[in-house]
């Protein structure tokens, strides 16, 4: 079996984290690049990540979370938060980065930059933000991937309340609007989830060949 599906088997949505373990500075930065390196439509990277170690706001995220103390025992606790507005701004200061980094001349970018400006200011607010949204999911995706890679363990939740969190964590102030949260760390010892066998369907049913 390959690295990566051994990685893949290895995984799984930790219940119980060891409180006492702590990442390391290193490990962090690895995720913190694979996140930055995760794929977005048009390029636009409408996600941002909010890293959280500090006990005293992840004891006050546990509320938050439905009560799932998986938030206060891990070493760290990711955010997956969207941007609340995509306008002629923001994708300006996507060609400015594209500018920056490859040297694009801007005739070459305007006809691009033109039909991104003219995609959203067709959308309504609610389906950019389900578009952005699908880019958190990537993001985590992604995440949960490198992390199996590291031997981090990681537990992705949608269950949690996002105007609390929005609230606590100054988020709106921000621009921005939480959609996700994984609490990452190592399994506890105790942690009997950890060795239970993987339910999935059959490749037979789960892809589909022509």
């Amino acid at each position: 079996m390959s690295h990566i599906l051994d990685a893949l088997q290895w995984r799984y949505a930790t219940k119980k984290f060891d409180a006492n373990r702590t990442l390391s500075d290193e490990k962090i930065a690895v995720l913190k690049n694979a996140f930055n390196l995760t794929a977005s439509s048009f390029g636009l990277q409408p996600v941002k990540l909010v890293v959280i170690q500090n006990q005293k706001l992840q004891d006050k995220l546990v509320a938050l979370s439905m009560n799932q103390q998986q938030v206060a025992d891990a070493s760290h606790v990711f955010v997956f938060c969207i941007e609340t507005t995509i306008d002629t701004a923001y994708i300006a200061s996507y060609f400015e980065n594209v500018k920056d980094i490859r040297n694009t001349p801007d005739e070459i970018l305007q006809p691009y930059r033109e039909y991104l400006n003219s995609h959203f200011e067709k959308e309504s607010p609610e389906a950019i933000k389900s578009w952005a949204a699908k880019q958190a999911y990537l993001a985590m995706g992604n995440l949960l991937t490198a992390c199996a890679l590291e031997n981090i363990d990681a537990c992705p939740m949608e269950g949690f309340d996002p105007s609390g969190y929005d609230t606590l964590l100054n988020l709106s102030e921000k621009g921005l609007s939480s959609v996700l949260v994984m609490p990452i760390g190592y399994r506890a010892q105790d942690d009997m989830f950890a060795d239970f066998k993987k339910v999935r369907k059959p490749l037979t049913e789960t892809v589909i060949e022509f």
